[in-house]
């Protein structure tokens, strides 16, 4: 078993960027700095699914000589897995960064407890 954890280091990379990802979300009280710590998870599922799809020895998805041996070449599907989770997460932190400008116009602030204190004030009055 230990064995396969030094072979499949980008795996372990990909699981340890997910952690710090993950703490950073959990840990900071900064909008911008949640937001850096949601980009890190999401990178790191994608390395994940990148080293899950590549196989040594095989060739791109592209059918050369008429060879169709599904043995030869690589899945296709993780590497399409990640270029639609690129497209949705951009748009995810336009629209999420959309909204964390639009919170420090109307606070003042990008802290997240502080916003919550004030959105508290404003119900009480």
């Amino acid at each position: 078993m230990g064995g396969n954890l030094l072979t499949n280091y980008y795996q372990l990379a990909a699981v340890l960027l997910y952690g710090i990802g993950f703490t950073s979300l959990l840990v900071n009280r900064n909008l911008v700095k949640k937001m850096i710590g949601v980009n890190i998870s999401i990178i790191s599922v994608y390395l994940f699914l990148a080293t899950t799809g590549f196989v040594t020895g095989r060739a791109a998805t592209i059918i050369v000589d008429g060879i169709q041996d599904v043995t030869l070449y690589v899945n296709p599907i993780p590497a399409g897995m990640i270029l639609t989770g690129i497209v949705i997460s951009f748009s995810i932190n336009a629209f999420a960064l959309a909204l964390i400008v639009r919170l420090h116009k109307l606070y003042g602030t990008l802290y997240l407890d502080e916003i919550m204190f004030k959105i508290a004030q404003e119900e009480a009055e």
